[in-house]
């Protein structure tokens, strides 16, 4: 279970660092090199409307790779996944900007930002299920949870090699091709997680399976569209605070409050880094007290603190910024430490990894596509403090609660040992 866990722990990571990287690259330079006749907010929107490309292809990717493990296996989706996304990433590091080959630049960059979302649309469900079909059952949620520290893994490497790049050179040196090093490093991530992940074994629960389905999408289209809708809204909350936290504040606080790239970058990795490390702690949370307690409980959390988090972006000083982020992403992750256990649990073996990943990456798509437009347009017209970013957070918040209400518990009920009678 060690080296499985670690496996897809890393293969998660590099996907996820190959996402990230583009995520920070498009709040903080793309807008200029690649939308250059917009004005500075049309020129961001623009970039995170790249951005959201990724999350739109991220549900057909799903749909791509799930037919393949429902009928093939969780392990070829693993392989082919990551393949396809770290060629992308490298492939983004090396697009002229719009200055070198006008329009034909920006439409590379839509382009590859979509096979970037297609391969990472495959990547959750194979490496998410090959561990929890692995894990004993009242251990799953911990064992599962595994590949979920690897998105902040990603995310923190991602914006470390933002940090240190622009730390190190002028603004110019880093508009010009700074950026461009963290795609070009995802070449050499790719090919290590590829390494490690040759040599894992086939889900038992995958290999037990008589009848496969033969057009998985079609099965849970026609028997489980109710719980697709109901996964798809109760995780996108998680999506809108994790990505209005690590791409949207960027944006925000570089442009209109005059913080320093630098700083902004050190005070996300930092919140992301402990939501990293708080991930198995609450894992354990899940086992104990079931999936269910803890989604209700983040999505309360994040319903209850979104005012707070955008009156303290708007101080603009690091601490302050720090604490803000803290507490929406401790909510966040109350929720998603358990997800990798919890969507699989609601669907039959036979369409779990179309299903599950599905479902997942709707989320995305409501939570995560629309989320840096909405806010950046919301903050546009808002004063000092951002209230209508808030107030989009706690609405969405409101509707992932309502459908958590709405979803069974899925946890095993421990078998009681029962000791033989004496004599």
């Amino acid at each position: 279970m060690l080296r499985l866990a670690a496996a897809s722990l890393a293969g998660t990571a590099i996907e996820f660092y190959d996402f990230f990287a583009y995520g920070t690259a498009a709040a903080l330079v793309l807008g200029p090199l690649f939308f250059p006749t917009f004005s500075p907010l049309a020129g961001t929107l623009a970039a995170f409307g790249t951005f959201g490309v990724g999350f739109v292809a991220r549900p057909l990717g799903s749909v791509l790779f799930g037919h393949i493990g429902d009928r093939r296996g969780r392990r070829p989706v693993l392989v082919v996944s990551l393949l396809l996304t770290g060629a992308a990433t490298v492939a983004v590091g090396c697009v002229p900007t719009y200055g070198t080959i006008g329009t034909a630049a920006p439409v590379l960059l839509l382009v590859l930002r979509f096979l970037q979302g297609l391969g990472l649309g495959g990547e959750w469900g194979g490496a998410v299920l090959l561990t929890a079909e692995h894990a004993p059952a009242g251990r799953r949620v911990l064992w599962s949870s595994f590949p979920q520290v690897g998105p902040s893994l990603g995310f923190v490497l991602a914006n470390g090699v933002m940090l240190g790049l622009s730390a190190a050179l002028s603004d110019a040196q880093f508009a010009s091709w700074g950026w461009r090093i963290p795609f070009w490093g995802a070449g050499v991530l790719a090919a290590a997680g590829l390494w490690l992940r040759g040599s894992l074994a086939e889900s038992p629960l995958f290999l037990e399976i008589d009848d496969h389905a033969r057009v998985p999408l079609a099965e849970v289209v026609r028997r489980h569209w109710r719980l697709v809708l109901l996964t798809a809204g109760a995780l996108a909350v998680g999506y809108a605070v994790f990505y209005t936290v690590t791409t949207w504040s960027l944006a925000y606080a570089t442009e209109r409050l005059g913080v320093s790239r630098t700083v902004m970058l050190a005070c996300v990795m930092a919140t992301v880094a402990v939501q990293g490390a708080m991930t198995p702690v609450l894992a354990l949370a899940g086992d104990r007290y079931g999936r269910r307690p803890l989604c209700l409980a983040g999505c309360a959390g994040v319903a209850l603190w979104m005012f707070p988090m955008v009156a303290l972006l708007s101080t603009g000083e690091p601490l302050w910024m720090f604490l803000g982020f803290l507490g929406a992403m401790l909510s966040f992750i109350t929720m998603f430490a358990v997800i990798a256990a919890y969507l699989p649990e609601l669907y039959e073996p036979r369409v779990r990894c179309t299903g599950a990943a599905v479902g997942y990456n709707l989320g995305g798509v409501i939570g995560g596509a629309l989320t840096p437009i909405v806010a950046t347009a919301l903050a546009e017209h808002g004063g000092r403090v951002p209230w209508g970013v808030g107030a989009y957070l706690t609405a969405v918040a409101l509707l992932s609660l309502g459908c958590f209400a709405l979803l069974p518990e899925t946890r095993p009920v421990p078998v009681a040992v029962t000791e033989p009678a004496p004599g």
